[in-house]
């Protein structure tokens, strides 16, 4: 018999929000987290991508809130706006749907300070953002951290790192000691797991598998170009695969807007989320691929982190990661709930050994692939030259720049 919610003593309130969401059992990463997280202890939980992480820890906070005292109670740190606004949403779901009158709001950067200010007026049981943010308003005493009895870092492993390591501290550092501190996230590595030791007290420490698996639902293959062909090349595998929902990874955030002028030039419709964009307009772009009016999002690993977008079919590299646990947290947002995903790479040939050692490390099988007469192909073995753009291509650009002279 599986465990039930109602086993790990959740209340019935709780159990009946789940059911009205289609969640009727746990799953092995909140089955073994939330009985240690009602009983206070701080935590640290790593499973894969897509496990159920977020309502683990978001299920005791909820039952553990004295709706009775208007005062803040929990903090929940997250490295994007895009996460939190996530979280923001499952938080009030679940309010509604379990009628408790837990309150909570987003507190993100980039945004316009006095309006927070006003919201937090309401002095909201549970507060998610971005720790930069979230510290000012302490420091500016509009948050009353003493009250806070328990700290989420979501994506533990990029709040760790050496950008927001010193506000998260300074965040944790304005509250009690014996507040609770609690770190998921899919990816968890030594160095991370070093910076947090300091700040944790006797920490449950769970995992749900030492080894990270990837979904086996996901299909991986890879096509070879050279790096001045890449968007040339993706644009026709866009043409031909006609992805109904596509995440395109990049690694520099500076290089978002670019890449989507150009495929928007190829009357490809697209939008891209990242850091120097104003929270109107990522917001405008994560509802219109959520609701399905574009079917392209232009990404870095940070902008996309924590994202959970049902209905993901496509994952495309135009760069292949810096770290290769980030080709696990990438291709992690296709493929779930049983549903098929592909993940397709772009790389130049210096960049082959690089998705041998992906293929090693997570015991998958990246094929190589090519175009040809409208379809894709599996590679020949002999063939040695690498996708470029067409001669006809090349020729027509350059008619046009000397008719132009």
């Amino acid at each position: 018999m599986p465990t039930s919610f109602l086993q790990l003593g959740l209340d019935q309130s709780l159990v009946l929000a789940l059911s009205k969401q289609g969640i009727n059992e746990p799953t092995v990463i909140q089955e073994q987290t939330i009985p240690l997280l009602l009983e206070t202890n701080d935590l640290v939980g790593q499973s894969e991508t897509g496990t159920g992480k977020t309502l683990a820890y978001l299920l005791p906070i909820f039952q553990k809130i004295n709706v009775l005292k208007k005062e803040t109670q929990a903090l929940i740190l997250t490295p994007t706006h895009e996460l939190a606004l996530q979280i923001q949403r499952e938080m009030e779901m679940l309010a509604q749907n379990s009628g408790l009158t837990v309150t909570s709001t987003a507190i993100i950067g980039n945004v316009n300070i006095s309006r927070q200010i006003e919201k937090l007026r309401e002095k909201q049981h549970i507060i998610v953002g971005s720790s930069g943010r979230i510290l000012e308003l302490i420091q500016k005493r509009k948050i009353s951290a003493q009250t806070v009895k328990t700290i989420v870092l979501d994506e533990a492993d990029r709040l760790l790192d050496e950008q927001n390591l010193q506000a998260v501290k300074a965040v944790i550092k304005t509250t009690l000691k014996d507040t609770q501190l609690v770190l998921f996230s899919a990816t968890l590595t030594p160095a991370a797991l070093q910076r947090a030791e300091g700040l944790l007290k006797n920490p449950k420490v769970i995992r749900v598998s030492t080894r990270v698996m990837i979904a086996p639902t996901i299909s991986h293959m890879y096509f070879l170009a050279e790096q001045r062909d890449k968007i040339e090349v993706l644009r026709k595998l866009i043409r031909l695969i006609a992805p109904p929902r596509a995440l395109i990874f990049i690694n520099k955030s500076e290089e978002i807007e670019k890449t989507v002028e150009k495929l928007r030039y190829h009357s490809l419709e697209a939008e891209g989320i990242y850091g120097g964009a104003s929270k109107a307009s990522r917001s405008k772009a994560m509802e219109e691929f959520k609701h399905g009016k574009i079917s392209l999002l232009v990404a870095s690993d940070l902008a996309a982190r924590g994202l959970d977008i049902k209905g993901i079919t496509h994952i495309f590299n135009l760069d292949l990661p810096e770290d290769p646990q980030l080709y696990l947290h990438r291709v992690g947002r296709t493929g779930r709930a049983g549903e098929r995903g592909v993940a397709i790479s772009l790389v130049t040939r210096l960049e082959v050994p690089y998705i041998k050692k992906l293929e090693k490390t997570y015991g998958i099988n990246i094929s190589s692939k090519e175009m040809a007469y409208g379809k894709i192909l599996n590679s020949s073995p002999q063939k040695s030259s690498v996708v470029r753009t067409p001669k006809s291509l090349t020729n027509t650009k350059q008619r046009k720049r000397t008719s132009k002279g």
